[in-house]
């Protein structure tokens, strides 16, 4: 029994007990069953007694316990216990909590989605690098953490479309194309220029699709370093975040936005709102009136417009092309954003709450003590290659999943390079590895999951690894509703100490000539039920689940 399906059958219960008039009062949308912090307390914990005590007026201890029996009769409660202010413990017969293990290995890949976002249509933007150099540290954050994010909004039922928005115009594109033309020209690179070996690198791929490129005048010259030089970054982008298995539904041009006069169009209709207005010069959006610190300059006076003015135009775009919540994952420069993204869709007459800003704060590579500061392909950032070259897809990927997007992170190399217990995605995938062990050792000892008793996994550590495998879809969904994949991650390495304890106290297989019993097998189901909420769980991380190590 899960805590979602406890939790259920205590609402089904209390919605029984008014219709029969036990009492009359409203019930909450939901009932939390969480794991009590002290085992002895039962093996699931809710304070719906002391919610319900506070609108009948009267204590839970004399309130209650004439409902409790309606509760103890719930199939596979063994008992129901008041404590504290109002706390519910529930201890579940060792059948109803084993039966879990069967319900996982059931439903196999399927375990822990399910239909909660059903009918949402998400786009989610991240990365949306510019294609001036390779993904940097900071954009390979988001690579991991944004693909982890669309694969569990993905699991709760939600349609999720990742787009990467390429900006393909404007000043820095002008200094990669004149860093390009300079390095072309053997010249130095210019002072606001960029600089590092993918400058030579490109620079040389340019000379190779255009030979003739230095002999136009500057300014073609200029062009068609822009032009083929931006291409062959973005494809060289492609190909490094499809590598570390990141890809996008749709690539965005920023430059579309301005083509057909899109962006003019909505401006003059802003205009016409009343929630734009002119001063020194300049077209100014009333963003203050819809919670932003300041107003916004959306056409500047020389008549061009402002950055905002895209991004006015880019949520228009994803609101026409049908998305109801649009997710924006951005760099911790730009805390200013979420006000000003959310005060021009009200500006615009839309429902702010469309949009969701999500700012992801720094990453420091560490190594040998000291930090990493500079990469010897692009010159002065550290980049997606780089932490990939230096521990791997799977290692790369799952250190910056498993941690609050919103909080700075220090990632050790050397730490993610050990095999041991130190380091945390080794301590996982070895988990899974082990479980695939113990299945292959048991079935060679003539284990097999032809039947199935839940009452025999009655050992303590077998009610704590139960009890984890039946947190993890409420731990999806969390991850979904907060938007934190780090959650996933984190529960994973709950589960991997909790098996790795369920391993050392208790036997899969038999000793010797010892015959195969009952018990034997249940533990194998309960094994595989492991071995099935660990691949789940990387797979959502976008992480390999190895079968052998």
């Amino acid at each position: 029994m899960t805590p979602e399906q406890l939790s259920s059958a205590i609402t089904a219960c209390l919605k029984n007990a008014v219709e029969a008039g036990d009492f009359s009062i409203e019930l909450p949308s939901e009932i939390r069953v969480e794991r009590p912090k002290n085992r002895e307390h039962g093996d699931w914990a809710t304070n719906i007694a002391l919610q319900l005590s506070k609108k009948v007026g009267m204590t839970p201890r004399y309130w209650w316990p004439s409902r409790r029996a309606r509760l103890a009769a719930i199939e596979g409660v063994k008992s129901v216990d008041i404590a504290g202010p109002g706390f519910l413990n529930i201890t579940l017969d060792a059948g109803a909590a084993g039966e879990l293990a069967r319900t996982v290995v059931e439903a196999g890949a399927g375990f822990g989605t399910n239909d909660a976002l059903a009918g949402r249509k998400i786009n989610l933007e991240f990365v949306s690098a510019n294609p001036t150099g390779p993904i940097h540290i900071g954009g390979t954050r988001w690579a991991a953490v944004g693909d982890a994010l669309a694969r569990i909004l993905q699991s709760q039922g939600a349609e999720v479309t990742r787009e990467y928005y390429f900006n393909d115009h404007g000043a820095q594109i002008d200094r990669f194309a004149r860093s390009l033309f300079a390095s072309a020209s053997g010249s130095p690179a210019p002072e606001d220029g960029y600089g590092g070996e993918y400058i030579d690198d490109i620079a040389h791929r340019v000379l190779g699709q255009e030979p003739d490129a230095l002999s136009l005048d500057e300014a073609e010259a200029l062009e068609a370093f822009r032009a083929v030089g931006v291409d062959l970054m973005f494809t060289d982008i492609k190909k490094s975040l499809h590598d570390f298995g990141v890809d996008f539904d749709v690539y965005f041009h920023e430059h579309s936005l301005f083509a057909d006069h899109f962006v003019e169009g909505l401006l003059e209709q802003l205009k016409t709102s009343g929630n734009l207005f002119f001063e020194e010069g300049a077209w100014w959006l009333k963003s203050t009136d819809f919670g932003d610190d300041r107003d916004r300059v959306v056409i500047k006076s020389n008549g061009s417009p402002a950055y905002i003015a895209g991004d006015i135009g880019y949520f228009v775009n994803k609101r026409q092309r049908g998305f109801d919540l649009n997710i924006i994952m951005l760099g911790a420069d730009h805390h200013g954003y979420v006000a000003r993204l959310k005060a021009a869709a009200a500006a615009l007459g839309d429902d702010p709450d469309t949009v969701e800003v999500l700012i992801g704060q720094m990453v420091n590579l560490m190594k040998d003590g000291a930090p990493v500061r500079m990469s010897k392909r692009a010159g002065t950032v550290v980049t997606l290659e780089d932490l990939v070259d230096a521990v791997g897809v799977d290692a790369a990927r799952y250190t910056l999943a498993r941690f609050s997007a919103d909080s700075n992170i220090d990632i050790d190399l050397d730490l993610l390079t050990k095999r041991s217990n130190e380091n945390p995605v080794f301590y996982v995938q070895y988990a899974h590895a082990r479980t695939h062990a113990v299945e292959r050792n048991a079935v060679s000892a003539g284990v097999d999951t032809g039947s199935f008793d839940a009452a025999t996994l009655s050992h303590p550590t077998e009610g704590e690894l139960l009890a984890a495998l039946g947190q993890f879809p409420g731990v999806v969904a969390s991850a979904a509703t907060f938007r934190e994949p780090h959650r996933v991650a984190r529960h994973l390495e709950v589960l991997a100490g909790t098996y790795h304890r369920w391993y050392d106290a208790c036997r899969i297989a038999p000793l010797g000539d010892a015959p195969v019993e009952e018990v034997h097998r249940s533990r194998l189901w309960l094994n595989n039920a492991t071995q099935q909420v660990l691949a789940n769980g990387l797979a959502l991380l976008g992480v390999s689940a190895p079968e052998r190590m």
